[in-house]
């Protein structure tokens, strides 16, 4: 009991003091392996060692790659043009505009910043423009943002695969159907404000604009198919899948869009180089930080917690989920997988809870995670973008973040919508 409390003492105490997220592991990390009696010092390295010698996490700087050349490279702004082709011809057409960009680009990138900052900075004048709330047009882009975590490809769920041994085929394809029951869900409020705050804009194209946009957005849109079909049907694995997008991004970004030169390709791989160091950085230190809580055998703690509740699998679900909304508000979606998934994976598995079915809501909670205050790193980068106030942002999109929470425990209770969409497609 007494490490738990050094744990979580530490954890919170250099996180309120503003340490970054790797080096508060570390600390972590140090201050279980002294109160444990342990004094060997290369403990620690060894543990960073093994955490990052793990194959599946080769997809990470892959996508990431892939990411940051279709951002930089124009494939951005073709899919906002095609979303706005899809949906825009109806009143508030940015908003579901914003909302379908999300829906395609997190078939692309697979992270909520990339996400935010790539929407954000071509969507925000734009509504600005036309007369939008400044707080609500940020609301919309952040809440899509979560989008991004949960369908695939989806780098949380390749953590989450590679922590607690699950198949990050499977994560991906149970992903898909939430997801984009999401999206409607967004659309479902987006519809109603548009009533509330009076938006009346539309979006239309002419024939000619309508077949440049499908004829330039193609690449886009094939490659969310191109790659899901891939993994589904065994012509690649996940990491394979990550080297596959990368290509795929260089070659339509270099020779059929022609906006990305050799130099652009340089500072691209350096930015990609710098995100991927700081994911391995949080994942090697939290491996460290895993190390020690097991040697401690504070999941057993914590389980003893929850050992009453594992007669109701629904319950205790519940439990977790609104431990994790709370978890989420403090600390970054990365260290709360890599913290997290080892603690309460053994503990679903025994109350029989599908391990897919929990994943799919453990990385879901915590995606909502990235857009509460006052961590929730989405925020700040839509705030950055659009020169928003946090609060201003926060209550404007609290009805988006309300319907995100309900369709989180219409999962929880409902498993089927998962499970049965995850049986089809494997």
């Amino acid at each position: 009991m007494d490490q738990l409390i050094y744990f979580f003492g530490s954890l919170f105490f250099f996180l309120i003091i503003g340490v970054p997220i790797s080096i508060v592991l570390l600390l972590c990390s140090m201050v279980l392996m002294f109160t444990a009696g342990v004094w060997d010092v290369m403990t620690i390295p060894n543990s960073m060692l093994d955490g990052a010698d793990n194959f599946p996490l080769m997809a990470i700087p892959f996508f990431v790659f892939a990411g940051e050349i279709m951002a930089a490279g124009g494939l951005s702004k073709r899919v906002v043009q095609l979303a706005q082709l899809i949906i825009g011809r109806v009143k508030g057409g940015l908003g579901y505009a914003a909302i379908m960009a999300s829906i395609i680009f997190a078939g692309l990138m697979g992270s909520s910043v990339g996400e935010a900052a790539a929407l954000g900075g071509l969507l925000l004048p734009m509504m600005k423009e036309v007369g939008y709330d400044p707080g609500r047009a940020g609301g919309i882009i952040a809440s899509g943002a979560i989008l991004g975590p949960i369908i695939p490809p989806s780098t949380n769920f390749i953590i989450l695969g590679a922590t607690v041994s699950l198949s990050v085929t499977r994560l991906f394809m149970i992903g898909l159907v939430p997801g984009l029951l999401l999206g409607l869900g967004l659309m479902i409020v987006w519809f109603f404000i548009v009533r509330k705050d009076g938006y009346t804009e539309i979006i239309t194209f002419t024939r000619a604009q309508t077949i440049a946009i499908l004829k330039d957005a193609s690449p886009a849109f094939m490659l969310p198919l191109l790659l899901l079909g891939g993994i589904r049907f065994g012509v690649f694995t996940p990491t394979e899948g990550g080297a596959f997008a990368a290509v795929f991004a260089i070659v339509v970004c270099m020779c059929y869009y022609r906006e990305l030169s050799v130099r652009d390709l340089l500072r691209v791989s350096a930015a990609a180089a710098r995100t991927t160091a700081v994911v391995m950085l949080i994942v090697t230190t939290a491996t460290a930080v895993g190390y020690f809580i097991t040697l401690a055998q504070i999941p057993t703690y914590i389980a003893s917690g929850f050992s009453g509740f594992i007669d109701s699998p629904r319950i205790l679900l519940t439990i977790i989920m609104l431990f994790l909304l709370v978890a989420g508000m403090v600390m970054d979606l990365t260290p709360n997988v890599l913290i997290f998934a080892p603690v309460f994976y053994p503990l679903i598995q025994q109350a029989g809870i599908d391990p897919y079915h929990f994943g799919l809501c453990f990385i879901l909670n915590l995606g909502i995670g990235v857009i509460t205050p006052p961590v929730g790193t989405v925020l700040y980068v839509v705030c950055g973008i659009g020169n928003i106030q946090l609060m201003q942002l926060v209550r404007k999109m609290l009805p988006f973040m309300l319907m995100e929470v309900t369709i989180l425990f219409l999962l929880v209770y409902f498993p089927e919508l998962s499970l049965i969409p995850l049986k089809f497609l494997m």
